[in-house]
């Protein structure tokens, strides 16, 4: 195969998983247009169509999508190949992608990658915040981060943070009129704000336990939103009860200024984990940053000097 050739396949592969010119030729480093023209050679070659275009959307057909099938598990072979060469170098080396929520961005991913990354500069990561169920396999990432209970069964999971909890918190205003609700369901008769996540699709039911007993509970109030820290900022103004990582309003709680309610409804569960796929050949570069990620590993600098 000439060089050229396999350019036009890793555009093409670009092409069809981005499904947009403009998205794919951001992600090689080109313009829309010669990665149309590369596009339409392969095609002459091929003597196939191989995407459908619209004005509005493009897809592989039906030869573009065998051609896929083919082309993707082939590359991300030799890329995971190349990746693992890195272990004849002085120092690991390697490029890597990784979905998670903000929250685990903010409390355990960076806080560990930014004494990491300082001690093994060839070593770079692209963090990727989304609280969607985002396929890795099918998104190019090389890992993803979610709770210990998300995580499918054909994943290789790594647990990098400790046991979760989810509390109800409000302002002590919104109980002037009306007292703290004793059990989940007395929260159908409080104002509460809820909270839009993509992997469910629309409102998330507040989950509880207590003795075995799982209860869930659709609340409702005057506010929403997609976004945790403007629904923390929401329960600190008083607009209702909110439903967040314990660890994230713990301070506030220190402070008086949220309280904390149906705390023996609020058990613990399987925080996060790191998770990639089982049939994946991790390089060293990728084994020593997993190493770095895991729960409770001391992180230690390079000795000085």
């Amino acid at each position: 195969m000439k060089r050229e050739e396999l350019g036009d396949l890793m555009a093409f592969l670009a092409v069809a998983e981005e499904k947009s010119f403009t998205k794919a030729a951001a992600r090689l480093g080109t313009s829309q247009s010669s990665l149309s023209l590369i596009i339409k050679r392969l095609e002459e070659r091929l003597g196939l169509r191989l995407l459908t275009r619209t004005t509005r959307s493009l897809a592989p057909t039906a030869a573009g999508e065998q051609l896929l099938s083919t082309l993707s598990p082939a590359l991300g072979n030799i890329e995971a190949q190349l990746s693992a060469l890195s272990e004849f170098r002085d120092k690991p080396a390697g490029s890597f992608r990784i979905t998670a929520g903000e929250h685990a961005i903010e409390t355990l991913l960076w806080p560990k990658l930014s004494t990491f990354l300082r001690d093994y500069p060839d070593i770079k990561v692209e963090l990727v915040a989304d609280s969607a169920m985002t396929d890795i396999v099918a998104d190019r990432f090389d890992a993803g981060v979610r709770l210990g209970d998300q995580v499918e069964k054909d994943m290789i999971a790594v647990r990098i943070g400790p046991l979760a909890r989810m509390i109800v918190v409000a302002a002590p205003s919104c109980f002037k009129e009306m007292p703290p609700p004793a059990t989940p369901q007395e929260l159908t008769a409080h104002r509460c704000i809820n909270i839009r996540l993509p992997s469910y699709g629309g409102f998330y039911a507040w989950e509880f336990e207590r003795d075995g007993q799982e209860v869930r509970v659709r609340v409702d109030g005057q506010v929403a939103f997609n976004g945790v820290p403007q629904l923390i900022q929401a329960a600190l103004d008083g607009y209702g009860l909110a439903f967040v990582h314990e660890d994230v309003v713990r301070k506030y709680i220190d402070d008086g200024r949220l309280i904390r309610v149906l705390d023996d409804w609020s058990q613990p569960f399987p925080g996060y984990h790191l998770y990639y796929p089982s049939r994946r050949h991790p390089s060293p570069a990728f084994t020593m940053l997993v190493e770095a990620l895991k729960a409770d590993h001391p992180l230690k600098q390079k000795d000085q000097g």
